[in-house]
């Protein structure tokens, strides 16, 4: 079955900022309307308030100088409210001619020191004419206390239709202004990334030195762009190393492949003349070469992956001891390796390195190759050695390397046109393994001034130190 595509996965981007900026600003919208309408009815209930108020104290300054009777005087504002005399005993003794013969309107009063408390009442006088406001005030008289009621019916919230037409006509006009001109200026900024866009479509592995457009204003486009040229730079770098790798491959899997088909071809012309065991030794030579190369071939595509490896603590010291052991040695070692160097890591690929690093000396060593095993005081300003270092020091006798070659001898296939030549047998993959291992145990493998030969120097945090978590990938 097909992926599901949502109808709004099928608008564009500014389409979708419009519709979402349009749909915000119309809840605002709505939600200021709301806000002003129910302003107004508080507005209009505060007016109300204040009139019925003003009626209640007209008629408690006449009640306050004995200027009423049965029946109460008409407002000279034509502003008249129902209002009702009570006196304390409860009787109504003066009122408006609409609640004459009435009994009193409300059976609140103040609360003693205020002289004054309104009310909503729905029953009563008014049960059939909905719920009134009843203000209540007392007037002190003839010994007692008398309370004046003053009503006013409660207003529904009423809104005038040309301001609900205008509020509606508003709202969609701001709406549909602020989506335009959202989609507009989202279209305007997005134009430096169709041109982005536009360019990596034209972009394809055969033509990666070209480069997007870089804006000239400051922003997240800007910094994409520029995070884009980086990556092409970085890619092209890769295929660059790619395209040499499998160059060099071929060239050294070449080597061995002809050696063989050469012997076996001079073998089965001349059966009678070949040696079967010469050919063999010649031909397994060649094989072992060969298999040298998948193996180191095989060991740098698991380095490159990250491939998941065992870390332990291991001595150093010990650890080269042991390999110094497994090996027949075709020059003089001297040895000289401290004890109690402890580290964390693989015990085979950092064995691996080791046995790389006495095949690299002992191939272009004159006579002897010195090992040295030691910690040293960790360098300012390095967080892999916080702990204290760790340190494999291989110096040989031998032609030495060039200050500014000492870089070149841990590219992959790499061998220099001195005495470490092609004709030494090394495939130019020991150091760039080696040094790649040690990288992978936060550590370094440096060449260092010497005063004889070349002096290789390993790095590896001493084990206990905070940063020997494995890295990502391992």
């Amino acid at each position: 079955m097909g992926d599901h595509v949502g109808f709004g996965d099928q608008w564009s981007i500014r389409s979708r900022i419009a519709l979402f900026t349009g749909t915000v600003v119309a809840l605002l919208c709505v939600g200021f309307s709301i806000v002003l309408v129910w302003a107004l009815h508080m507005t209009a209930d505060d007016s109300l308030m204040r009139e019925v108020t003003a009626a209640n104290g007209r008629v408690a300054y006449l009640v306050d100088h004995g200027e009423t009777g049965s029946a109460l005087p008409a407002d000279p504002f034509g502003r008249d409210r129902p209002t009702q005399v009570v006196d304390p005993q409860g009787r109504v003794r003066a009122a408006t001619p609409d609640m004459a013969g009435k009994p009193a309107m409300a059976s609140f009063r103040p609360r003693p020191p205020q002289r004054r408390a309104s009310r909503e009442v729905c029953d009563g006088v008014f049960a059939a004419h909905g719920c009134h406001i009843v203000v209540a005030q007392q007037v002190y008289r003839d010994g007692g206390d008398w309370t004046i009621y003053s009503a006013a019916p409660v207003q529904a919230i009423r809104v005038p239709t040309p301001l609900l037409a205008g509020l509606a006509a508003g709202s969609a006009l701001i709406t549909a202004a602020v989506a335009y001109g959202t989609r507009r200026s989202v279209k305007r900024a997005l134009i430096p990334v169709r041109a982005i866009r536009a360019e990596l479509d034209e972009i394809n592995a055969s033509d990666l030195g070209r480069r997007v457009p870089v804006p000239e204003a400051k922003g997240e486009i800007h910094d994409l762009a520029q995070s884009v040229n980086y990556t092409l730079d970085r890619l092209e770098e890769t295929l660059e190393q790619q395209r040499r790798f499998t160059s060099d491959a071929s060239h050294e899997l070449r080597s061995p492949i002809t050696a063989i088909r050469a012997q076996v071809e001079d073998a089965l012309l001349a059966p009678q003349e070949s040696d079967l065991r010469e050919v063999g030794q010649a031909v397994l030579k060649s094989l072992e070469r060969l298999q040298a190369i998948a193996a180191d071939l095989l060991t740098l595509a698991r380095l490159d992956v990250g491939a998941p490896c065992e870390r332990e603590p291991l001595d150093l010291g010990r650890l080269v001891a042991t390999q110094l052991d497994t090996r027949r040695a075709v020059r003089k070692v001297v040895p000289r390796l401290a004890s109690g160097v402890v580290v964390r890591g693989d015990r085979i690929r950092l064995g691996r390195l080791v046995t790389n690093l006495l095949d690299n000396a002992e191939r272009h060593a004159a006579s002897t190759v010195r090992l040295e095993v030691r910690r040293e005081v960790p360098p300012d300003g390095d967080p892999r050695f916080r702990s204290g270092v760790a340190v494999l020091e291989v110096l040989d006798d031998g032609a030495g390397i060039a200050r500014n070659q000492r870089e070149l001898v841990f590219q992959r296939f790499t061998r220099l046109d001195t005495a470490r030549s092609r004709n030494a047998g090394g495939a130019g993959l020991g150091l760039p393994i080696a040094r790649q291992i040690a990288e992978s145990h936060g550590g370094s493998l440096t060449i260092t001034d010497s005063p004889r030969g070349a002096c290789f120097l390993l790095r590896l945090p001493l084990s206990g130190s905070p940063d020997l978590a494995d890295p990502p990938g391992t």
